[in-house]
């Protein structure tokens, strides 16, 4: 369906690329003081609060789980809310912001592979090719974080778990997109992976307390836009556009992230990464083509 202005869809768009591209940056700048999960559990408690308020509004959309649905949503909040973001947290102690969101964007050949495997999806030589790209790509950015002051391939492998998580949740969420309100999903999902990260609860005090104002407010600031605002304009902008469409502008999110961490941090990744991230990405659109 076409809106009755053609450049709101695009606006979501632009919008949604900014903000989850910030989020890498805020992860990064906050990595000294805050914990992974003392930043995830106030990211998520933030956002399933506002996601709650913009459900509730919404009370008519919402329809009661089936009995059998129940797992996929505990499995989409254990995995791609709380797991992600512990990790992902973790892996940006020890990685730059742009090598973390090229690694994030090996997600759609993951996910291409596991809908082969799990939906019966066609696993086509492009697959083949487009994951051993992706791997070498993968290779690259490990060695250039190796040899790279203050980094370690412990962080690739956090952020590649993220990824990981990441593509299982969207197969797993597949079969509910049909049966229920994208914002019930994610109102649900963010809901469960705050909870998952309740024994955070007592780092999070923590930190808050030894942490400067500016740095809570930047927690709260994760988990207002690149979570609630961020998944809500997502959400609306493929209402407008087709998926694949939609699915190629995120590609745009780790470019974004360099520019704003260089700007911000004044940080850029290791030279040979940015090799390693194209390779990767040359990869996944080798997977995704029909």
């Amino acid at each position: 369906m076409t809106p009755a202005r053609p450049w709101l869809p695009l606006t979501a768009v632009a919008v949604t690329l900014v903000l989850w591209a910030s989020a890498f940056v805020a992860i990064r700048h906050l990595a000294g003081d805050f914990r992974p999960g003392s930043l995830a559990l106030g990211r998520l408690g933030t956002g399933a609060v506002c996601l709650s308020v913009v459900a509730l509004r919404r009370r008519p959309q919402l329809v009661r789980p089936r009995r059998p649905d129940w797992w996929r949503f505990v499995a989409i909040g254990l995995l791609w809310y709380a797991l992600y973001m512990v990790a992902l947290n973790a892996g940006e102690r020890r990685i730059d912001a742009g090598t973390s969101a090229m690694l994030i964007q090996l997600s759609p050949i993951l996910i291409a592979v596991l809908a082969a495997v799990f939906l019966g999806e066609r696993f086509t030589r492009f697959i083949v090719l487009g994951l051993a790209l992706a791997f070498a790509g993968v290779v690259v950015i490990s060695l250039a974080n190796s040899d790279h002051g203050g980094h370690d391939v412990l962080g690739v492998l956090l952020c590649l778990v993220s990824a990981v998580a990441y593509a299982i949740s969207l197969i797993l969420q597949k079969p509910l997109m049909g049966r229920y309100a994208s914002i019930q999903v994610t109102w649900m999902a963010c809901t469960i992976g705050a909870i998952a990260c309740l024994p955070f609860a007592g780092e999070l005090v923590a930190d808050v307390r030894a942490a400067p104002l500016s740095a809570t407010l930047w927690v709260l600031y994760l988990g207002v836009f690149p979570t609630a605002i961020a998944f809500t304009t997502y959400g609306f902008a493929l209402t407008h556009m087709s998926a694949s469409s939609l699915g190629i502008t995120t590609y745009l999110v780790p470019v974004i992230t360099i520019l704003l961490a260089w700007a911000w941090l004044g940080e850029t990744p290791p030279g040979m990464a940015y090799l390693g991230g194209a390779l990767a990405l040359v990869g996944v659109a080798v997977a995704r083509r029909r």
